[in-house]
Formats: C-alpha cells, structure tokens, sequence
C-alpha cells in the first residue's frame, strides 16, 4: 500500500513543480515499469510469452495518462481519495448490474461514501480543481475496467507485464506526437523512474505475492489506506494542507466503502 501511495507522491512532486511534462512521465513510468516487471518474470524462471491483451494496455494506458495529468493541479490527498473512490465505484457498480446485491448496511455506506465525494467536490475555498478531479476520476474507472478485465486472466504478474510492455509501446507513441510539448529535467526524470521501477513494478509484484493470502474482502478493506498514506506523505514529504474538508470527506468515503466492503453476517455463517 505504500508503494502504491508513493505513486501519487512522486507524481504530484513531478508535475505539481512542472519538472516533466505529463505524457514524458506517462511513457518513462511505464516503460520503466514494463522493465522491472519483465526482469521480474525472467528472475522467476520459465513464462510463456504473449500475456496480456491490447484492451487491457489501452485502459492502463488511459489510467496512467489522465492520473499524470490530474496531478498538474491536484495534491496528492486529494487525487489519491479521488482515484480510490472513482475505482471502487467502477468495480461496486459492475457488480450490482451484474447481480450482486447490497444489503441495508452496505446501501448505508455507498451512500455516505457518494456524500462524502460531494463534500469534497462541492464548490468554495478548499474545493479541489474540477478539471483535475474530472481527469482523476477518469483515471480511477479505467483502473476499475483494467482491473476487472484482468480476474482470472492467470498469472498475474506475467499478465500484467504483457500488459505494461503494450502500454509502454502506446505511450512512446503518445510522446512522439506531443513531442513538441515535451519537457523535464532530472529530477522529474527521475521521479518518473521511480513510480515505474519502484510504486509500479516492484510494488505490483509484491502486491501479487501477498494477494492469495488475503480474502478478497480483506484485500479490498486493506486498500484503504492508501489515500490516507498518501495524505500523511503529501503533508510530511510536499508541506501540503491536510485541511477539514478532505479529512471529514475522507472519513464519509473510506468508512462508507468499508462498510460495503465487509462480509454479511448471513455469508459468514454459511462457510
């Protein structure tokens, strides 16, 4: 969770300075990212090759762009509360029009999660800037659809270095036609290879280790740390505000997504 946090730090630390442009850091993220992973697979011995899929590497590409260029003018409490919710609410609303159904207590919490995203969003003083909340919530249901189209797709550290190593090739190609705009120094450079070696590749890997040994609800509880990780490093590590507003948000919307997260009484005692 951390590594995932750490993914908003050094993005928002990048473009909020301006020391890259947003598709440089999209394409160096990913192809450093598509590296590691790829090193990783090898390391683990023999994989067959051609994992992965095309409309899987779209929507990571689609995620990785508009979550970089989200972060030219959100901080990054706010864009990791956004990308969380925005996910959750993409994989919850799949599952209810695929026939899941919510009781009384998790209606509750979708409720308060959905108040809290409107507290956050509603316009005054601490209100985050709508284009980037919009491209943030962009980038959240893209990594819902990626995420639903990779369950049950085997292996998935091999599946998703396929998929890193097509959205990289997507991405050059997205650089080259905005080369014109494009911009960085070392610093952002280096932060960009950082979120892909490091919050990406690594932290994907290690995530993957650790996922059979958690119930799906647990592994769904667990993520929601990571906007309140990202907060506590946006404040200690870019002297960003944590203000009254994204703390009683945060408070509506990670409590509300756990109480729609946790097991009901009923599917407890029937295993």
């Amino acid at each position: 969770m951390v590594a995932f946090a750490a993914n908003s730090l050094l993005c928002r630390a990048a473009l909020g300075e301006a020391r890259i442009d947003a598709a440089s850091f999209t394409t160096i993220r990913l192809v450093s990212g598509a590296l590691t992973l790829w090193l990783i697979v090898r390391l683990r011995g023999p994989a067959h090759a051609g994992r992965g899929s095309w409309p899987s590497a779209l929507a990571l590409l689609a995620y990785a762009a508009l979550f970089s260029l989200a972060y030219a003018s959100l901080t990054a409490a706010t864009g990791a509360l956004l990308l969380f919710a925005a996910v959750q609410a993409t994989m919850i609303g799949h599952g209810l029009r695929t026939g899941e159904r919510l009781d009384g207590r998790q209606w509750l919490g979708l409720l308060a999660a959905a108040a809290g995203l409107a507290a956050l969003l509603w316009r005054g003083l601490a209100a985050p800037p709508l284009s980037g909340a919009l491209l943030m919530a962009g980038a959240g249901i893209a990594w819902g659809v990626y995420s639903l189209r990779g369950r049950g797709a085997g292996d998935p550290v091999l599946v998703t270095a396929g998929n890193f190593l097509r959205a990289a090739a997507l991405a050059a190609l997205l650089s080259l036609a905005l080369l014109t705009r494009a911009h960085a120094d070392m610093p952002g450079i280096g932060y960009a290879v950082a979120s892909g070696v490091l919050a990406s590749g690594v932290g994907y890997a290690i995530w993957y280790a650790v996922l059979p040994a958690l119930r799906a609800t647990h592994a769904a509880t667990v993520q929601l740390s990571v906007p309140v990780i990202a907060a506590l490093g946006g404040v200690l590590l870019l002297d960003e505000p944590l203000t009254p507003r994204l703390a009683l948000a945060s408070a509506a919307i990670l409590g509300g997504i756990a109480l729609v997260m946790r097991d009901r009484p009923r599917q407890r005692t029937e295993r």
